[in-house]
């Protein structure tokens, strides 16, 4: 579905994990997370900053790893922005779905992390793309601390 598409998101990855537009950390911050993925070495902290209503109104990364993880993390903030908890974990279980696969069940949904669709042709990345939103998963549900394993 994605895949006549993939050489021309290549470049948002590419570019997205040289250059990331949200890695910042947050201060204040009302959840936080890191996420670890030992197979290689990638690291990522993920700040969250709730709204008045719940809603995620903040999200702010640190990492170090390779540029998929970092691009991941990047496209995250901007997918997760506004959403609330339960739809920010659903918006993850679709994610993780077109990490996997490459398809998508909502394709408009996904629309904004389409450049990471491709990582399904090479399975030891998809964890690479999918560390920073277990982490993010992790800082909702209180814990400190994740592994992408």
């Amino acid at each position: 579905m994605f895949e006549d598409l993939r050489d021309l998101y290549n470049a948002t990855i590419v570019e997205r994990g040289r250059r990331p537009l949200h890695m910042h950390r947050l201060d204040p911050f009302d959840a936080t997370a890191r996420g670890d993925n030992p197979m290689c070495g990638d690291r990522v902290q993920v700040w969250v900053k709730y709204g008045e209503d719940g809603r995620i109104a903040d999200t702010g990364f640190d990492a170090r790893g390779c540029e998929i993880s970092k691009a991941s993390a990047d496209l995250m903030v901007e997918a997760v922005a506004g959403r609330t908890q339960t739809e920010t974990k659903r918006l993850f279980e679709a994610f993780r779905d077109m990490a996997q696969t490459g398809k998508c069940p909502d394709c408009a949904e996904l629309e904004p992390l389409r450049p990471l669709a491709s990582v399904h042709e090479y399975p030891s990345r998809v964890k690479c793309a999918t560390l920073p939103w277990v982490a993010l998963i992790a800082a909702l549900n209180g814990e400190g601390k994740t592994s992408s394993e």
